[in-house]
């Protein structure tokens, strides 16, 4: 089983099961690991996702073994194309979730290394925990593999341009404390606790009203590419749905006491 489930009330830990190949991901896991996504986002009972790598890696990136059989004039390199879809209209890229736009929020849980694609689908996630001895980098550079998954897209936007460029071109090895620097990453940890803090963060958002907090997050990823007039608008709309669907009751909670003095803990 290349990928593997586990399901702690409205937490999802989706954990990428090849540790022989430190989770490089094949055709069947790519598969595996598109599936798993599209059933967290259909399951009207999970909030959250923790995405993790088995046996201290996260991801490999794309199994080179696999590349290597392809040939540049067969049917094997179909693998790269973009119009793989669900009846629900979601496409698959080589690595899998990719290019899966989820209305919910993923958590990456990293360890060891995350490079090449599987930097890529770190980067996929909307927050990045890193063990202290983890890393990124673009190490396909060396095998004239390109970045397919999102990479030259996300990277720009989460470390800016000059960032970007810079870890696309030399290709080098970036450790956790500098993701955290750059903005390649949001928490380090001691080494072996990435995935119990993800997990402890996803417990904690799936507290919130979810309706609110999921259109938050639209707002912030659609406002790329939008000048700010049409932003705040697009803010103004989807926000004025949201009191009427939670903001009212939430306020009414406040008014009756709940989370008075800082005290979240029963909202």
């Amino acid at each position: 089983m290349t990928v593997r489930v586990e399901k702690d009330g409205p937490v999802w830990t989706v954990i990428n099961n090849r540790p022989e190949a430190r989770n490089a991901v094949n055709p069947e896991a790519s598969k595996a690991l598109f599936e798993a996504f599209v059933d967290f986002e259909r399951d009207d009972d999970a909030q959250v996702a923790v995405f993790w790598g088995e046996g201290g890696a996260f991801c490999a990136g794309w199994d080179l073994k696999q590349a290597a059989d392809l040939s540049s004039n067969d049917d094997g390199v179909s693998v790269l194309s973009f119009d793989r879809t669900t009846e629900d209209g979601h496409s698959r890229g080589p690595m899998g979730p990719s290019r899966l736009e989820l209305s919910k929020p993923v958590i990456a849980a990293v360890a060891g290394p995350a490079v090449a694609g599987g930097m890529e689908l770190a980067m996929w996630a909307d927050i990045r925990v890193m063990e202290e001895t983890a890393y990124m980098g673009v190490y396909c550079r060396r095998w004239g593999v390109p970045l397919i998954d999102g990479g030259t897209v996300r990277l720009p936007r989460l470390v800016g341009e000059g960032r970007a460029l810079d870890l696309i071109m030399t290709g080098r090895q970036v450790m956790a404390d500098e993701c955290e620097r750059i903005g390649l990453c949001e928490y380090v940890v001691a080494e072996g606790e990435a995935r119990s803090k993800a997990e402890a963060l996803a417990h904690d958002i799936a507290r919130f009203p979810q309706q609110c907090m999921r259109a938050d997050m639209a707002s912030a990823k659609a406002a790329h590419g939008l000048d700010l007039r049409d932003a705040l608008e697009q803010e103004y709309l989807w926000s004025k749905a949201m009191v009427r669907a939670e903001g009212i009751s939430g306020a009414k909670r406040f008014a009756d006491g709940a989370g008075r003095a800082g005290d979240f803990n029963a909202i």
